[in-house]
């Protein structure tokens, strides 16, 4: 929804979140949870609301660039690429823009694909006029969409007559990834930083990442990750840190734990 209205930002009247965290424990609705967990509802919203942002648009495929600084941004770098499940790439394109202030611009559309495997992999890159990497977005979408009863809606709720076919997902081949990780108390807070790597052929699909305490393996909460929930294509390697209280740390070391929809867990001081 954030980033339906970056794309509509003017015609759109506003949004509204419901809801921002729970008061009780509970799976669903929330950016962050009764635990004071950050979700991946949470890291999805943080992205949308990015000030420089590239994204997807799910009603008539088009990528567009949403610029909220109230300053230009020439020679903008778009590609966009398309993946099936097994990583073979099936649609590649680059273009570039030359971004106004404040503004929402459609830049290409992803065309109809012969021989997507079902449930299939956008992943769109935003490089500046110097090649530096400004914005990255990843999708997960499906050659059947979801079919909505428009008739039978109300103000508030739209029945879905089917949903997306995304449970060839769960064909995802079990992957490793390389993990480690340096910490350090600053003032009053708890430092981790991450290096996490995927060496596989395969994606490495929602890999989250926790700090834990060595003393008795429990998560270390609240924290802010720079990024979670996050996918890793065959080869890439991202650096994210997380920061905490250094008192819920007491007197224990912090252990990173990595783990994902296909992720097998690992566990590293």
């Amino acid at each position: 929804m954030f980033e339906a209205f970056g794309r509509n930002k003017y015609t759109s009247t506003g949004v509204i979140g419901w809801m921002l965290n729970n008061a009780w424990p509970s799976m669903i609705w929330h950016l962050y949870d009764w635990y004071l967990r950050p979700g991946g509802s949470y890291f999805g919203a943080k992205k949308a609301c990015e000030p420089l942002h590239v994204q997807y648009s799910y009603d008539d495929a088009s990528v567009v660039i949403v610029n909220s600084f109230y300053t230009a941004f020439p020679s903008m770098k778009v590609t966009a690429r398309v993946y099936n499940l097994d990583m073979t790439i099936k649609f590649v394109k680059e273009t570039w823009a030359d971004l106004t202030p404040d503004s929402s611009t459609r830049v290409l559309t992803v065309p109809q694909i012969e021989g997507l495997s079902t449930a299939y992999f956008l992943h769109l890159t935003l490089n500046d006029a110097s090649g530096a990497l400004v914005s990255s977005n990843f999708y997960w979408l499906s050659t059947k969409p979801d079919e909505l009863e428009w008739q039978n809606g109300d103000w508030y709720h739209t029945p879905t007559k089917s949903f997306a076919a995304m449970d060839s997902l769960n064909t995802l081949p079990q992957v490793e990834l390389r993990l480690a990780s340096a910490s350090e108390v600053r003032a009053a807070d708890g430092l981790t930083r991450v290096t996490v790597e995927n060496p596989n052929r395969s994606l490495a699909f929602a890999v989250r990442l926790k700090v834990n305490r060595s003393t008795d393996g429990e998560e270390i909460l609240p924290v802010l990750w720079q990024d979670n929930y996050f996918s890793l294509l065959p080869g890439e390697k991202r650096e994210v840190t997380a920061t905490y209280s250094a008192n819920d740390l007491g007197k224990a070391t912090p252990v990173v734990e990595v783990e994902g929809w296909n992720v097998r867990r690992l566990v590293t001081q």
